[in-house]
């Protein structure tokens, strides 16, 4: 342990790791403070480029963008009330009304401090949880790792179950296109027609690149200037709020608790560890009608719930092999490049590397702080470029990222490809996240549900003799059942209101 750890240590102390922390974390926080980019878009930009790295440094270039961002969302989320990235929306409820009567820089060390908190928290969380979810997959054969699968996209579906057409849609159309390509098991070509440069699949990363960043440049390039700040703060105490969170340790906890358990469900993430702390933060609290007129405990609750999921995400992903976002896909493509294989065995085979990646996490979280508030005025001025700029920039960013991957043509033409796809998903409401998802589980589904007929001679009845797959398959059953009955309760709801409604 202890030698593993110094390992890790001496890794992280290379020069290369260092500035790739500190590039990382530096351009997330720059990606968080201008609204309508997403850390997403910044990963997807960076991928190509990390691929080039050793698998340290280049998963911490990755995790710093990641990570720096949901610090910096919170900057125009306060000052001009538009979040930075989408899951910042609460903490316009909060923030911004404590910024505009005089106290913006109170209401960024208070963010700053509960992002810090929630973000360190979260580590611990994948420190302990890691190894024993490691060691319980240890027992797992191809019956367990296809209902994890199944259990994981599951959970994908039912995160979007507002959209629970269009994520179906999205998601069908990612596993069609992880069936392209050579098929190992009959030796066949599966919708390649004919094109040698389909036969190993649709490539992860221009679809990525495409869907996630170059389409959101589109949007930059039709979006208006925005308004400034309007409130001088830059000769205010920056520390001013800084230990206030200390001062709610309940929300504080309780935040930070939903956040290392949603960051562990597919699907669901900062979204649903940001909606649920705050509604009980405002439930709990002694002073509720505070809420959305600038509460402390409402921004604590709001900040320390998403940085709270940052480090537990990796947890599936490191343990299991299963990424539990699009960000997760992308590390997990990092790891398959330099053949680091996620999952049991990735603990005792690279025990440095894993060392390395802790240490990597802390620092950044502390590294961040430190800079945004020694920084945080200059950073605003992040806030009022000229979105066609930023948008004509990515653009550029992207496409010179998805050729210089494998230096093929045919790379930057899916990107543009899925750059048009992934403006029109934006445009009618169509999450691009399960399209990701079931382009990377689809395949991994596919093979271990072979593996496990074949052990069987194709009894299907695998699956339910075997006590994890079969505890795996009833959760997964089980969502999908308790989805189905909400929503005929609400089908039912609807005609009683509306007959209410036409008699009042």
């Amino acid at each position: 342990m202890i030698e593993s750890f110094l390992l890790g240590l001496e890794h992280v102390t290379q020069w290369q790791v260092v500035l790739c922390l500190l590039l990382g974390a530096l351009l997330g926080i720059m990606v968080g403070a201008v609204p309508g980019l997403e850390p997403a878009g910044a990963m997807a930009i960076l991928l190509p480029f990390s691929l080039q790295l050793d698998p340290l440094p280049g998963v911490t270039l990755l995790l710093g963008a990641y990570g720096g961002a949901w610090y910096g969302g919170a900057i125009p989320a306060i000052l001009i009330r538009v979040p930075g990235t989408p899951v910042n929306v609460l903490t316009t409820y909060d923030g911004y009304p404590m910024a505009k009567r005089g106290e913006p820089h109170r209401a960024l060390s208070i963010a700053y401090s509960s992002s810090f908190v929630g973000g360190t928290i979260s580590v611990l969380a994948l420190v302990l949880l890691a190894p024993y979810l490691a060691k319980v997959a240890e027992r797992f054969g191809a019956p367990e790792y296809a209902m994890v699968a199944i259990l994981a996209l599951v959970s994908v579906l039912l995160a979007h179950q507002k959209h629970i057409v269009a994520a179906v849609l999205s998601l069908g159309i990612g596993m069609f296109l992880g069936s392209v390509g050579f098929e190992s098991p009959f030796n066949t070509q599966r919708y390649t027609f004919g094109q040698q440069w389909l036969l190993g699949g649709v490539p992860m990363v221009p679809v990525v690149i495409g869907l996630f960043a170059m389409s959101q440049a589109f949007v930059l390039l039709g979006t208006s200037s925005r308004r400034k700040p309007g409130e001088d703060f830059t000769q205010q105490s920056r520390f001013r709020g800084l230990a206030e969170v200390f001062r709610y340790p309940r929300t504080l906890a309780r935040s930070s608790g939903l956040g290392v358990v949603m960051g562990l469900l597919p699907g669901v993430g900062e979204f649903g560890a940001q909606f649920l702390s705050y509604s009980l933060a405002r439930r709990f609290s002694k002073k509720p009608e505070e809420f959305g007129k600038g509460s402390a405990e409402g921004l604590i609750a709001s900040e320390t719930s998403i940085s709270a999921c940052t480090s537990t995400v990796l947890v599936p992903l490191l343990s299991l092999g299963i990424p539990a976002d699009p960000l997760m896909a992308m590390l997990l493509a990092v790891f398959m490049i330099h053949n680091i294989i996620p999952g049991p065995q990735l603990f005792a085979q690279h025990p440095d590397f894993i060392s390395g990646l802790y240490i990597s996490l802390f620092l950044l979280n502390v590294l961040v702080l430190v800079f945004l508030l020694f920084s945080t005025k200059h950073i605003v001025r992040l806030s009022n470029l000229n979105p066609k700029i930023v948008g004509a920039t990515i653009l550029v960013l992207a496409l010179i990222g998805s050729y210089t991957q494998n230096y093929r043509l045919s790379d930057a033409l899916i990107t543009v490809i899925f750059a048009v796809i992934g403006r029109f998903m934006l445009r009618n409401g169509i999450p691009a996240f399960p399209l990701v998802i079931g382009l990377v589980l689809g395949p991994m589904l596919e093979v271990r549900l072979k593996q496990s007929l074949s052990l069987s001679n194709g009894d299907p009845a695998i699956f339910l003799t075997r006590p994890i797959a079969a505890t795996l398959l009833v959760f997964a059953v089980a969502a999908v059942a308790l989805f189905v009955v909400a929503q005929l309760r609400s089908a039912r709801r609807e005609p009683t209101r509306s007959l209410s409604s036409s008699e009042g």
